[in-house]
């Protein structure tokens, strides 16, 4: 019993929050016999499992089989023209995250780590309190708690989201039937991937970014090449593009954008960031800051102002992405064992874009690298001369490496690799660890790529960097 009464449970570490970096803090410090607990409001796994990586890959890998099955006819393959079943699409869905929660929920199980339903609340002395779906009241203690609540959707003024006719992308991943028109509101990772599956599934796609190009903070030339590639593909792609306002009718939704343009769409996708789940998170007396945008201020080594305290993934203002959390929730574990951590090196870790055409890229851009004041190489190479390529049919896209010019004017250590084009994001992971071990040229071209392989392009890129290509020169 505590002083004033009442029952607590005491463990090694709390996690508040079960997704991508609560589920992966929990299970790195089980793994080194810690007592864990992990409160989490709905299922662990988060928005990730049930709202985000793995739904939507899934909805975007039955656009893939969508058009294959189109174009099966340039294979010498006959059938009629595919139709789209959405209740199975949904089904198939629901199969894949159910399969992944339940084997996520088992390895916990096998790992000692409690499970406690319901809401987690930070209060004085590191305790938290939880508050069941029934209402019960439960307390629990520990000398370090772990915030990782990640969050949500963002919205803008003048589109609140109804579920039916403007959609958060919790709303799209619920999907009955596919509209015959969209206009997609932010051109970033998320909206980019909307808007391809579902041109790719038959609507008529308009995709609106704010800024001059699409995924902003992508090198200039793998922004190029999607929009040229949506473009052909007959997604209308409105850059610079501010939407003002709304009106709902019978047949359409009318929207209207600061520039004086309009378009009537079916259905709206508001696609534009997700904003931290920090309210109230913690009580005010507790040492814990956030700053103007909800995030949680942490300082270099993810510790907030209260002793013990840390926070990871969406929850803070770093990169928002799922292997991001797993990163820094292993950091804070081995904080805590007392073992030697360093740091994630936030402008180094992969990003992922699963729209048609994929993109991949790691580290600086080019324009990023100059502005930075390194002195450059950079090359630029093609997808049309891999063979693997050829023999799936998707030529388009390329690989571009940056190099920091060394004193005698040859290319020294990788700065960045960027790719766009067939299954880049499954090429990354050789490219990840050349731009984080700070290899050369040289020392990557050592290195064999099987042929025939889409991966031949990255290793043809970096050798021609040595200044001895073979099919690229």
């Amino acid at each position: 019993m505590s002083m004033d009464g009442s029952s607590r449970d005491f463990f090694d570490v709390i996690v508040i929050g079960g997704g991508p970096g609560g589920y992966a803090a929990a299970l790195y410090g089980a793994s080194a016999g810690l007592k864990i607990a992990v409160i989490e409001k709905d299922k662990v796994g988060g928005t990730c499992l049930h709202r985000g990586c793995i739904p939507a890959k899934e909805l975007l890998e039955t656009a893939r089989v969508f058009v294959s099955i189109s174009s099966a006819k340039d294979y010498g393959v006959l059938s009629s023209p595919p139709a789209l079943d959405a209740s199975v699409m949904q089904g198939r869905k629901s199969v894949v995250v159910d399969r992944l929660h339940r084997g996520l929920e088992g390895l916990m199980r096998n790992r000692k780590i409690s499970i406690v339903q319901g809401m987690g609340k930070l209060l004085g002395n590191n305790v938290v309190e939880v508050i069941s779906p029934d209402g019960h009241r439960q307390l629990l203690q520990s000398k370090f708690i772990i915030l990782a609540t990640g969050s949500k959707p963002r919205s803008i003024p003048g589109f609140t989201p109804d579920g039916s006719r403007i959609l958060t992308s919790d709303d799209v991943l619920e999907m009955k039937a596919i509209p015959g028109r969209t206009l997609v509101i932010g051109g970033g990772a998320i909206g980019c991937e909307f808007a391809s599956m579902l041109a790719d599934l038959g609507s008529k796609v308009t995709l609106a970014e704010v800024t001059e190009t699409l995924l902003p903070g992508c090198d200039a030339d793998v922004s190029e090449a999607v929009a040229k590639s949506f473009r052909r593909r007959g997604i209308f792609v409105k850059t610079q593009a501010q939407v003002l306002s709304h009106a709902i009718g019978d047949d359409a939704v009318a929207v209207s954008f600061v520039d004086g343009d309009s378009v009537d769409v079916d259905q709206v996708v508001v696609s534009v960031g997700r904003a931290p789940n920090s309210a109230s998170l913690f009580s005010e007396d507790v040492a814990v800051s956030t700053d103007e945008k909800g995030y949680v201020v942490v300082d270099d080594n993810l510790r907030t102002g209260a002793k013990g305290v840390f926070a990871i993934g969406d929850l803070i203002n770093t990169p928002q992405l799922a292997h991001v959390g797993f990163a820094e929730g292993i950091f804070v574990i081995k904080q805590i064992l007392g073992e030697k951590a360093l740091p994630v090196d936030y402008g180094k870790v992969p990003w992922c874009i699963y729209s048609f055409p994929e993109v991949a890229f790691v580290g600086l851009t080019e324009s990023a690298a100059r502005n930075a004041g390194y002195d450059i190489l950079v090359k630029k190479d093609p997808y049309a001369g891999n063979g693997r390529a050829i023999i799936l049919g998707e030529t388009d896209g390329f690989v571009k490496v940056i190099c920091e010019k060394d004193s005698s004017g040859k290319a020294g250590k990788l700065l960045g690799v960027h790719m766009v084009g067939p299954w880049v994001t499954e090429q990354l992971g050789q490219a990840y660890l050349s731009v984080n071990w700070e290899a050369t040229p040289q020392e990557v071209a050592q290195f064999i790529q099987p042929h025939p392989t889409l991966s031949e392009t990255f290793g043809e890129t970096v050798l021609a960097l040595t200044g001895r290509g073979l099919h690229i020169g």
